[in-house]
């Protein structure tokens, strides 16, 4: 089973704030498992703590800006993205100012800062969200959308159009994680022109030069106009009649701009707070829909709050009804685990096929039968049961037995027809034959029941 990852140590980087201008340094640091993501400001006085997601996300026109209070960061994109990308699923950043330092406008220096100090795996789970059903977003105004697609890995297919013969149209590809540093992580930050002066003018970009953006010149100004410009940017004069790209170093790819755009759209993924199996399909993406997105998927997380194990039925269950047959006393009525379909060092997902012709519902109830809630706690432990003696070198002369229950919870009807999926996870290793679990059972991708139970694993008197 993957784990979560957090650094092998800290590591920090300085540079200019792009809007403030401001000298900044930034520092990256392990955490613990389920810390996720959190940003604090060194620099005010109680080192307020920002949690990195979605909600928290107060600003997105110049950049993702998070903020609590009067409090807020900004320009966080980038450094989000490359841990995102490296797998990175907990990190507490400190950074002494009211944004990240802009580097050179990619997040390349943040990729290679994290593979510099290396990452290390923490006892907790990875825990994934992998997608089940298509989910949108759209804005009409702007033509942007969204689309998300069940998939084994992540990967964003991002398409984007401005009123500019340099980038009218263009798309690009993300396939997978792996490949983030070689496409992706290099990709600068752009902007046109007819946008910067405006910024300028106001303040807002005062740590923005060529170094760290591709500027885009695709409307022919006078050349009294590009002058005063160029002032502002502190870089020579150009003709005023040559349009283009302008900045100190080349396109790294013909649509960079493109993989600048996937690149934001990964950070503001990073808001979730899970990572994501799923295939995105990004029109004119940016930070506002991306947020939208963000904030969307938070709330399906939150109605999915524990997901249904993927069952195909067409794979070779780990333990068949014969193998569960030897290692449980169990017999019928009582058997109530018909196969494992998947079986790791501290969890176990157990399939049982619920029929009309269950002993049971003749009397719970003849006019309307479910399955009795006493049946479905016992299947859950007859197949955390299983977890536990698999461990065992001859599990069949072991038998496990309750000694408590706790947290049960029945949130649907079980019926004829329905095909129950248990999921059982060990809560802490077992020791001195007592084992305490956390079991749930699902009909399709809807939890219909969980508890908590404690059993104890003694071997058979005829074994003694």
């Amino acid at each position: 089973m993957l784990k979560q990852k957090t650094l092998n140590g800290s590591f920090s980087l300085c540079g200019k704030g792009l809007h403030t201008g401001l000298n900044l340094t930034v520092t990256f640091n392990p955490a613990p498992e389920n810390h996720g993501y959190k940003v604090q400001r060194i620099d005010i006085e109680g080192n307020p703590i920002i949690d990195a997601i979605a909600e928290n996300v107060i600003e997105t026109q110049r950049g993702t800006v998070i903020g609590k209070g009067d409090i807020k960061v900004s320009t966080i994109e980038h450094a989000m993205a490359a841990l995102y990308a490296l797998e990175v699923d907990n990190c507490l950043i400190q950074v002494n100012g009211p944004e990240f330092p802009i580097l050179d406008g990619s997040a390349i220096e943040y990729v290679n800062a994290i593979e510099n100090v290396g990452t290390k795996e923490q006892n907790a789970p990875k825990d994934w969200y992998v997608i089940r059903r298509k989910m949108e977003i759209k804005n009409e105004e702007t033509g942007s959308c969204i689309t998300i697609l069940p998939d084994d890995e992540m990967s964003i297919t991002a398409m984007i159009s401005f009123e500019s013969k340099f980038i009218h149209s263009q798309f690009a590809t993300f396939e997978n994680l792996s490949t983030f540093k070689k496409e992706i992580a290099s990709a600068r930050t752009f902007v046109f022109v007819r946008d910067i002066a405006p910024l300028l003018q106001a303040n807002l970009i005062k740590g923005g030069d060529l170094n760290n953006a591709i500027v885009i010149y695709e409307k022919e100004a006078s050349q009294e106009q590009l002058d005063k410009l160029s002032d502002l940017l502190k870089v020579p004069h150009i003709n005023a009649k040559n349009l283009g790209y302008i900045q100190h170093k080349p396109l790294v790819w013909d649509n960079e701009p493109t993989r600048h755009k996937i690149l934001d759209l990964i950070g503001d993924i990073a808001l979730i707070g899970k990572p994501i199996k799923g295939r995105i399909i990004a029109t004119r993406p940016g930070h506002t829909i991306n947020n939208q997105f963000a904030r969307m998927m938070r709330k399906d997380i939150r109605a999915h709050e524990i997901q249904a194990p993927v069952y195909d039925p067409t794979k070779a269950p780990e333990l068949d009804v014969k193998r569960i047959r030897e290692m449980l006393p169990h017999r019928y009525p009582m058997q109530l685990v018909d196969k494992v379909i998947e079986i790791g060092a501290n969890y176990i997902v157990g399939v049982k096929n619920v029929t009309s012709n269950e002993p049971f519902f003749q009397g719970h109830f003849p006019d309307e039968p479910v399955m009795p809630g006493v049946l479905l706690v016992e299947a859950m432990s007859q197949c955390g049961g299983l977890l536990v003696l698999n461990t065992l070198d001859d599990p069949e002369k072991y038998s496990t037995y309750f000694l408590k229950i706790d947290n049960v919870k029945f949130r649907d009807k079980v019926v004829p027809g329905d095909t129950l999926i248990f999921k059982v996870e060990l809560l802490a290793p077992v020791r001195h034959g007592i084992s305490s679990m956390k079991g749930y059972i699902f009909v399709g991708d809807k939890l219909v029941a969980e508890a908590s139970f404690t059993g104890q694993i003694k071997k058979n008197e005829t074994n003694e």
